[in-house]
């Protein structure tokens, strides 16, 4: 028997580790620089004209999503620059953490020469970088049943169920009003069929009742808001219709006295009480002028010239006066003239222009004492005359 004796490999001795004594990867070196940059795949893509997807595989170390061997030390030494990195070094570590041989345009290995069956990759050996869970920036589909929870089932059952109850419950409460039920009565013998009905009508009726016609019987059993009035004919005009039937007949003297009054002429129409006397203000040098209703509201303000007139309109209460230089200032009722309001070049207030008020307040104005009193009142009396 051949017995074969196996020495025992010499272990070799690491030595002590520390805290940090472990493999830093390229993948990780290139993302705490891109962070620190504050940039992501996208961003890288759209400054470096890179695929973010490519971005991912070279962190990742993973040469298998390139299409094309001979563009990846290309890419990363470009994106070796980008992130300040030495470009060289960082290629061939990238080389050494993937395993991944330098290949150019016509080596055997690139996809332009690949020869047949060896080195050429079936369609689903290919890596699709959307899917795979290396790819940082993508998160791995979820199936569509996964998302479904056991208990919303379960509500969803329920609230189903409920439905369908309240649903079943209005029904029968909707079948139950629209029934028609008829209560038992205790003592019948009242009731008889139709048959019994017709054959009373027919027999018994009509001797009982002395032959009372069947209108008769009609009209009696028939509603009241049917009933129509019964109209008769008349054979005469409307001419011969007595307007006095039913009624006393007037007196012949009556009828003499309507038939005398209405041959006399109407006579002139008479009125009550004689119209209001007319008053007006009037001004014979200039003079400031305001008359208020008896609510405060201003009916008439102005400076009335020499000879100028304001007619004071005809109100439920007497509006008063505010007049200055009030010694201008006269007032004419029905012809007469009462006045002056006041003392020369001095202003009155509160004259109540009523005819009483101003009789009583006021005498008749004396035309020897103002000169354009007498003046204005020579032109109104010239107007006055009739023109030949």
């Amino acid at each position: 028997m051949i017995r074969r004796i196996i020495s025992p490999q010499p272990v070799e001795d690491e030595g002590p580790q520390g805290f940090d004594s472990y493999e830093i990867r390229l993948g990780d070196i290139m993302r705490g620089e891109r962070a620190t940059m504050g940039k992501s795949l996208l961003d890288v893509q759209r400054e470096l004209k890179v695929k973010a997807t490519y971005i991912a595989a070279i962190e990742n170390a993973d040469p298998h999503a390139f299409e094309t061997a001979g563009f990846i030390a290309g890419y990363v030494r470009s994106y070796a620059r980008y992130l300040g990195m030495d470009p060289d070094e960082t290629y061939r570590q990238f080389c050494t953490e993937s395993n991944f041989e330098n290949v150019h345009g016509m080596a055997a290995g690139s996809k332009a020469t690949a020869k047949p069956e060896r080195s050429r990759k079936t369609t689903s050996d290919k890596r699709d970088p959307f899917i795979e869970p290396n790819v940082s920036f993508v998160p791995r589909g979820e199936a569509l049943l996964s998302k479904v929870q056991p208990s919303a089932i379960g509500s969803v059952a329920v609230l189903l169920a409920l439905i369908a109850g309240v649903g079943y419950g209005g029904y029968t409460v909707l079948q139950q009003i629209q029934r028609v039920q008829f209560a038992p009565v205790a003592d019948a013998s009242g009731f008889d069929d139709l048959a019994t009905s017709t054959e009373f009508a027919a027999d018994v009726l009509p001797q009982e009742t002395g032959g009372i016609s069947a209108e008769a019987l009609d009209r009696l059993y028939r509603p009241e808001a049917l009933e129509v009035p019964v109209l008769v004919a008349r054979d005469g005009p409307i001419a011969t219709i007595d307007p006095f039937a039913g009624y006393e007949r007037p007196s012949t003297q009556v009828a003499e006295a309507v038939a005398t009054s209405l041959e006399e002429p109407m006579s002139d129409v008479q009125v009550v009480a004689s119209a209001a006397p007319e008053l007006k203000v009037f001004a014979v040098r200039p003079a400031w002028v305001r008359i208020s209703a008896a609510d405060g509201t201003v009916i008439f303000e102005k400076i009335l010239d020499a000879g100028e007139e304001f007619v004071v309109p005809q109100t439920e209460e007497a509006p008063t006066l505010r007049a200055g230089n009030s010694g201008a200032v006269y007032f004419g009722v029905n012809g007469e003239t009462y006045g002056p309001a006041g003392d020369p070049g001095q202003v009155v207030s509160e004259v109540a222009l009523s005819d009483a008020a101003l009789s009583e307040s006021y005498t008749v104005a004396d035309l020897t004492k103002d000169t354009d009193l007498a003046a204005h009142m020579a032109v109104v009396a010239q107007a006055d005359l009739p023109e030949e």
